[in-house]
């Protein structure tokens, strides 16, 4: 082979390797992203709580979990008037939600409680609203909320049918103050998420309407700043019925309250 021809091919040969090399190095020191979507395979609708292990992704710093498509019976004839008709809802998609209760932290200021890792409570729902939605998410729906809490098995705690006082920060585990999130790994849903019973109060996305919940009924108008808004989940100096997560509240959107926070759920990109 002509010596100049030799030449030429090895030098193109080493240019070509060194772009390649170059290549993977960009790849592996840009930043990645976490995509918003899971991966294509379906993810089977669920009818046991046991059937399910948690699954948890870092969205821009925030620790969400999944939750899976399914039924649950909404609401309890034992509890109180307005859970009343107890009736079937289904999902036939899964969402994301937020591990946590939104700290102070993330928030980017303190509410009543002073410590990074509270959660941020003293909040007007249409705050809540808003902050959700510049994190590219949004307030769960109180359908969502209480799926998430109680799944397919229908508790009525997080962790199961029976009051465990060191499962939940309330009254008489920690007084009148709320804690760090996620300081009660016993108090744990179904999916992985924390303090859905106990410490503050948390803003879902509904307006407070009769059962059975129909998201198609105009409670899930996010431009109604007037109507009265649920709220889910914390319990202060309330009876122990309080922590059920099937208990809801109704609130005026433009009062705040030391004791109401939220956390915010993800639609998954079909």
């Amino acid at each position: 082979m002509n010596r100049n021809l030799l030449a030429v091919m090895l030098i193109l040969l080493a240019a070509f390797l060194l772009s390649c090399s170059k290549g993977d190095d960009d790849r592996n020191t840009a930043p990645q992203r976490t995509p918003t979507t899971i991966p294509p395979t379906p993810i089977r609708s669920l009818t046991r709580n046991s059937d399910w292990t948690p699954v948890i992704q870092e969205f821009e710093g925030v620790e969400m979990v999944l939750v899976p498509p399914g039924c649950f019976i909404m609401g309890n004839e034992q509890g109180r008037r307005d859970e009343s008709p107890a009736h079937p809802i289904c999902f036939d998609y899964a969402f994301w939600l937020d591990r946590y209760e939104v700290t102070n932290a993330q928030y980017g200021s303190n509410g009543n409680g002073q410590r990074p890792n509270q959660p941020r409570e003293n909040i007007l729902w249409t705050e809540a609203r808003d902050f959700c939605a510049s994190r590219g998410d949004r307030l769960p729906t109180e359908a969502e909320w209480e799926y998430a809490a109680r799944g397919p098995d229908n508790l009525i705690y997080p962790w199961g049918n029976t009051m465990i006082d060191e499962n939940l920060v309330y009254d008489r585990t920690l007084m009148n103050e709320t804690a760090d999130v996620g300081s009660r790994a016993g108090g744990v849903s179904w999916v992985g998420a924390y303090d859905m019973a106990g410490n503050v109060w948390e803003w879902v996305s509904s307006i407070h309407r009769p059962y059975p919940y129909n998201p198609n009924d105009g409670r899930e108008d996010m431009t109604d700043t007037t109507s009265q808004r649920v709220y889910r989940g914390g319990i202060r100096s309330y009876i122990d019925f309080a922590a059920a997560v099937t208990t809801r509240f109704k609130f005026p959107p433009d009062r705040r309250d030391w004791f109401i926070g939220f956390r915010c759920a993800r639609s998954i990109e079909e």
